[in-house]
């Protein structure tokens, strides 16, 4: 079931003041100050133009607000609703020339975030008909990391680390600094707490047979394709979680999880998630 539970405000607040502070500039909405009155009201409908999955409205709605507290929103498809082309999301109303400004900034969020749930929602989809689950990657847009890997969560998918500090992963090039598998392994159990979760990445069968030796939590599975995958899975034999990784885009996940796999890693989701087309239709008086 999609985990509908937005970030709290204070996690992207700053991210939506420097959205709209990057688009007004020094001296704010110039067309909207010279060519609309005051007293202008506007109401906006934000509809759909494709199939898709919804995230990320709470963002959107809020960045209205920020322009103008007078702004009232109209939530009719939550986040995490199914949608199709032509259904009214929410609705906005307040100054029109508030409205006018926060429009863009508003719907940039709402598409990126919806893009994201959408393409996810296809490969969580997949993946659960072999018993498998989907993941995002750090690979996040700069400063987004928390909304993307939300509307990930919208979609279906599952986090896989939000940050250098949540969790230990160890790749083949903290392998080769530490002077081999062993020796990393030693150094990390030697010093993190029992609480920390140790995955390591592996590229062949025989490094993997190295790594069932040695107590860790979970295998990160690089660059095998699904027949390679489903020899690993069987030497894993359900001693540890098994996730593949690289290279893996939406339309392969079937095939990889077929493999027997545990976790199916997509930097794709965040990196090259296509927006979801939405539109806005204003009314004014």
């Amino acid at each position: 079931m999609s985990d509908l539970t937005p970030p709290p405000y204070l996690v992207y607040e700053n991210l939506l003041k420097t959205a709209l502070m990057e688009d007004l500039g020094l001296a704010g909405d110039l067309t909207s100050e010279v060519a609309v009155p005051a007293t202008a009201r506007a109401r906006t409908e934000i509809n759909t133009r494709h199939d898709g999955r919804i995230a990320g409205l709470p963002m959107a709605l809020d960045t209205f607000r920020l322009v103008s507290p007078e702004i009232t929103v109209e939530v009719l498809r939550p986040d995490g609703s199914d949608v199709k082309p032509g259904d009214v999301i929410a609705v906005v109303e307040g100054p029109a020339r508030a409205v006018l400004t926060g429009e863009r900034v508003a719907l940039n969020i709402l598409q990126r975030l919806s893009g994201i749930a959408t393409v996810t929602r296809g490969a969580a989809r997949d993946a659960a008909k072999h018993g498998a689950r989907v993941a995002c990657t750090r690979k996040t847009t700069p400063g987004l990391r928390a909304l993307e890997k939300y509307a990930v969560r919208v979609g279906g998918g599952v986090n896989h680390r939000f940050g250098l500090d949540d969790g230990i992963l160890v790749k083949d090039n903290h392998i080769a600094a530490a002077g081999g598998l062993d020796a990393v392994l030693d150094r990390i159990r030697g010093r993190v707490g029992h609480m920390v979760k140790v995955q390591v990445e592996v590229d062949s069968l025989d490094q993997l047979e190295v790594l069932l030796k040695r107590p860790v939590d979970a295998v990160l599975l690089d660059n095998m394709g699904p027949d390679m995958l489903r020899q690993a899975v069987a030497m894993v034999a359900g001693r540890m979680v098994t996730e593949a990784s690289g290279g893996i885009r939406p339309e392969m996940v079937a095939s990889y999880a077929a493999s027997g796999i545990d976790m199916l890693s997509l930097g794709w989701l965040t990196h090259s998630a296509p927006s979801l087309d939405l539109g806005l239709d204003f009314s004014f008086r």
